[in-house]
């Protein structure tokens, strides 16, 4: 009878203490239709998938976005910055008035607040990274004018 006491007192806390993950929401992966990217913010074929969107309560937003061979995004800025993480591939960024650089699998990018920047595939490679952000004021990105072929096929950072 002594070992059931234990197991009896284990089920009467678990059946008496709060539900705590009856306000989780659990999103399964590949349930939520991504689409290609419009011709007014990307140049050339990329596909965007939401992650997560902003809430009340977490105003973060993500999207997993893949940039076909050529494929950039336009000139754009994010009032609360942007965090690019990298899980495929290799591609470019590039800020207005800076180098462009490499970006490969595992590197995370990040642009401040208001900085005017590009990001997408190289001429040869696909990429794919997740770009993090935070709606400001229902916005988290300011959509721009398109790279043109001399800032997207100029000389890489040493």
């Amino acid at each position: 009878m002594k070992p059931l006491i234990p197991t009896a007192l284990a089920l009467a806390a678990m059946l008496t203490a709060p539900a705590f993950a009856q306000d989780m929401t659990l999103t399964t992966s590949g349930t939520q239709a991504g689409s290609l990217g419009s011709p007014d913010y990307f140049v050339g074929t990329v596909y965007v998938e939401p992650v997560f969107g902003a809430k009340e309560a977490s105003p973060v937003s993500a999207g997993k976005v893949t940039f076909l061979p050529g494929a950039r995004s336009n000139w754009h800025d994010h009032p609360a910055g942007q965090q690019l993480v990298v899980i495929e591939g290799s591609g470019w960024t590039m800020t207005e008035g800076g180098e462009k650089h490499a970006m490969h699998a595992g590197d995370v990018v990040w642009c401040p607040p208001g900085v005017k920047h590009w990001h997408g595939a190289t001429d040869t490679t696909a990429v794919t990274h997740y770009a993090i952000q935070v709606n400001v004021d229902g916005s988290a990105v300011n959509w721009m004018e398109p790279v043109s072929d001399a800032d997207y096929l100029s000389a890489l950072a040493d």
